[in-house]
């Protein structure tokens, strides 16, 4: 190896590490290429599909009402996705109706669409964080009017604690999330062979999805390969399906890269 390669390999922290990216295809694309571009390869293994709601009454219902709610809360990207691709081809939104969403990767999806000025949390990335808003305490909701575009299912706590501070808050279910099927040997021939450097998990759903996707088997072949868990509650989920290294990371991509960097590194 001339030094010109061994400077480039020491510049680049994840230089020769595959690792297993598990969010679903659409949002994974973003993460593979920051990877790649710290030297590492990444295998795209989607423990969650999101698609479309199977029904759609909840969001044809909600069009013509949207003027009535103070709040808009959105829980996801997916759900910003989802909920404004149906909407907007059939209104303008209400200029009154204020947004919100939880997270930065949320965050700049709803700038990209145009909302100024969304309530988003500064610090923090989940419910308890967006309810610790000043925006969300008693005093501001009290009688207010809230929507909460989800996908099926999920936490219900932001909807019950807007109820307890005496809001009314209405759920639209506007898209699913599913168990997708990939090819298990993805994973596990590499892991067999000493290739595989790591997991990022990125959703506890995705945790659970995993270990029905692989089987005890394969869990078990994975057991002492790292994970990269983005939350808390992922980190206490990949250690109760028997990973045993598990290392929590901030949010985001830069909060997945910079764990990585700082293990690897």
């Amino acid at each position: 190896m001339t030094q010109d390669s061994q400077t480039k390999d020491c510049a680049l922290p994840l230089a020769g590490r595959l690792l297993a990216v598990t969010r679903p295809l659409e949002q994974a694309d973003g993460l593979c290429r920051r990877i790649e571009a710290a030297g590492g390869k990444a295998i795209r293994f989607p423990v969650l599909g999101i698609g479309p709601a199977p029904d759609l009454a909840q969001l044809e219902a909600i069009v013509p009402r949207l003027d009535e709610f103070d709040l808009a809360f959105f829980v996801s990207p997916n759900a910003i996705h989802h909920a404004l691709e149906f909407i907007l081809a059939r209104r303008a939104w209400p200029a009154t109706l204020r947004v919100s969403t939880v997270g930065k990767g949320s965050e700049k999806v709803l700038r990209q669409r145009g909302f100024a000025a969304p309530i988003v949390p500064e610090h923090g990335f989940d419910s308890e964080s967006v309810l610790a808003l000043a925006e969300f305490a008693a005093d501001a909701v009290r009688g207010r009017k809230v929507v909460i575009f989800r996908g099926d299912g999920g936490r219900d706590l932001i909807r019950n604690t807007l109820y307890e501070r005496g809001a009314q808050a209405e759920y639209v279910t506007c898209y699913r999330r599913y168990c997708p099927a990939p090819d298990p040997a993805l994973l596990l021939k590499p892991a067999a062979r000493g290739e595989l450097a790591g997991l990022l998990l990125t959703s506890s759903e995705g945790v659970r999805n995993l270990a029905a996707i692989l089987g005890d088997g394969g869990m078990r072949a994975l057991a002492g390969i790292p994970v990269f868990a983005s939350h808390a509650r992922i980190a206490s989920q990949a250690r109760g399906a028997g990973f045993g290294t598990v290392i929590e990371t901030a949010a985001g991509d830069e909060g997945l890269l910079q764990a990585l960097a700082g293990y690897f590194g």
